[in-house]
């Protein structure tokens, strides 16, 4: 009965170690979520900057698996190449090592647990400030006390193997096996790390296990490897719901680590004898041949394989960083054909970037948003193209074909406003800034705009049917002015799509979205002052030069939609 309480404890103090380390990796990246993404988005001009800035991000969240879900949903939203996704990637390997030694040098050799409960109070006191800042660094403050206090009560619920050799039955039962067991505790790690979506907390319990001589040195150091491989779960579900170059990101993190393991395991005990040597160099006995039955009474005992743990995991990481760095292009290149780009991906009746819920923090989810609303504009021009063709083709059955192509965008541009303004409200449904929230309106009123767009495209339809019906065609001379009429629309979109593709806050002009409405405005005004002349003519068919000043206006219309995103992306900047 007492075992099986202390298995629960056990258990207890595992959950409210994964509960503190979520809080403080989601505070951190709350409070400074702007600043992680700007820093990931500037330092990918080389390798060494890619990997500098996984070891950075993942050293301050504490979390590689937060660093890696980071940089895919940045690749699925069109933020980051999957080769600079790559690098950061293998920099969070080895910025998840600090976690390892921070467990080390402070969970093991100092009771900092005595400190935590003051700490919660601090933490606590922060998040009823007014200040979402100070209420996200007090939500990181009880994150960490919590981590602590699991990580206490993990030691302290560990059965004292003195009193309670069958506890351990079952795991020496696997040890003798010699390579065979090395695998197996390498795959009970992969799996427990899968179940526990956090390698830093499988690696909390193969150190509390150690340094409580329940496992020897070769099976801590075994399951080290297994962490590795489990750890690359959480990316490939956060990639799931994502597309195509979010899957080849995460699988990239797979393919890096069960490479390092490959290797590692086919030089193990070198690699081990290595280990040993770095240890020894410390100061401390070779945890390799270390008496692990005197690990209660000399404390250079349980601090030598700790320190060897922590020692593996830092140096198999480093290791295979440096070699595969250079490999980059050759696994952007395995990922991309284990994961082919889908056929049809060119379709534009779904999102192309928004395929799951809103991310961990407001400013990669509105990063999402902008890159789906420059996607949103591309399939307005194509609407716009099959809009242009409609007016210019004499055939009745392709018109029919391009008029049912127009009655379609229309529906899709319905279908994908609905969809962002659905992501964006539960966006806004979080936590968000000032900032946050004047973007959010901005982007409502921007995807309005773009389903206006969708709806004259079948406007243009409609009055050309009707014309068609009436049995009348428009001569030489309208189609040429018709046709420099939408040749000004076209300049319009192309300044439209280039202020869209602007980074946040560096547009501060939009003279050549002003300057394309106002050609638009001047020729509308020609047109219609040559129509009011030649009404007069006896040779002008005024039905058919109605039907042509309705296209003329409905053209100048879209232009009005045109400016009015250029013009609310300005507004939201001048805020």
């Amino acid at each position: 009965m007492q075992i099986a309480l202390q298995i629960f404890t056990l258990l207890g103090a595992l959950a409210l170690f994964l509960y503190g380390m979520t809080l403080m990796s989601e505070g951190l990246q709350k409070a400074a979520g702007d600043k992680l993404r700007s820093f990931l988005e500037s330092m990918t001009s080389t390798r060494f900057k890619r990997v500098l800035t996984g070891i950075i991000i993942t050293a301050l969240i504490q979390s590689s698996s937060g660093t890696t879900v980071m940089v895919v949903s940045m690749v699925n939203a069109g933020l980051l190449s999957l080769a600079n996704a790559i690098g950061i990637i293998m920099g969070a390997n080895i910025g998840t090592t600090v976690t390892a030694w921070i467990i080390s040098l402070f969970g093991f050799s100092v009771d900092i647990s005595t400190f935590a409960v003051p700490l919660i109070a601090l933490g606590f006191i922060m998040t009823l400030a007014k200040t979402n800042k100070n209420k996200n660094i007090g939500q990181f403050i009880i994150g960490f006390s919590l981590l602590i206090v699991g990580l206490a009560t993990m030691k302290a619920s560990v059965p004292n193997l003195n009193e309670h050799p069958e506890a351990l039955s079952f795991l020496q039962n696997l040890t003798g096996y010699g390579f065979g067991s090395d695998l197996i505790f390498l795959l009970i790690a992969t799996i427990l790390t899968i179940i526990l979506q956090a390698s830093s907390a499988t690696m909390a319990l193969t150190m509390v296990f150690v340094a409580n001589g329940w496992i020897g040195f070769e099976v801590a150091a075994s399951m080290v490897l297994g962490e590795n491989i489990g750890t690359t779960i959480t990316a490939n579900l956060a990639a799931m719901v994502a597309n195509y170059s979010s899957k080849r990101a995460a699988l990239a993190h797979t393919v890096f680590n069960v490479f390092g393991v490959i290797w590692v395991l086919s030089i193990f005990p070198f690699f081990l004898g290595l280990i040993g040597k770095v240890v020894m160099a410390m100061g401390l006995p070779n945890p390799t041949t270390a008496d692990l039955t005197l690990i209660d009474s000399d404390p250079n005992i349980s601090k030598c394989v700790l320190f060897g743990i922590c020692t593996l995991h830092t140096l198999f990481n480093v290791t295979n960083t440096c070699v595969l760095i250079w490999f980059i292009p050759q696994i952007e290149k395995l990922v991309s054909w284990i994961i082919p780009t889908p056929e049809g991906e060119g379709e534009v009746f779904r999102l192309k970037f928004i395929q799951g819920g809103p991310l961990s923090t407001a400013e990669l989810s509105l990063d999402e948003a902008k890159q789906e609303l420059v996607h949103f504009s591309e399939i307005c021009y194509k609407g716009f193209g099959y809009a242009r063709a409609a007016v210019n083709e004499k055939d009745p059955e392709k018109f029919e074909e391009l008029n049912a192509k127009l009655t379609k965008y229309e529906e899709i541009t319905d279908r994908i406003e609905y969809e962002i303004a659905a992501y964006l409200n539960g966006v806004s449904k979080g936590e968000i800034s000032v900032a946050s929230a004047n973007r959010i309106r901005t982007m409502y009123k921007i995807i309005g705009e773009m389903e206006s767009l969708g709806d004259s495209g079948e406007a243009i339809g409609r009055l050309l049917k009707r014309r068609n019906t009436y049995g009348g065609t428009f001569d030489d001379e309208m189609m040429k002015k018709l046709n420099r009429m939408m040749d000004l629309v076209d300049d319009a979109y192309k300044a439209m799509m280039d202020n869209l593709r602007m980074p946040y806050f560096n547009l501060k002009d939009i003279t050549n979205a002003q300057d394309a409405e106002y050609n638009i405005n001047e020729y509308r005004n020609t047109l219609r002052e040559e129509h009011i002349a030649n009404i007069e003519g006896d040779n002008y068919n005024y039905r058919l030069g109605v039907f042509y000043m309705d296209l003329v206006a409905e053209l100048e219309k879209m232009g009005d939609f045109i400016i009015n995103i250029s013009e609310a992306q300005i507004e939201e900047n001048e805020q």
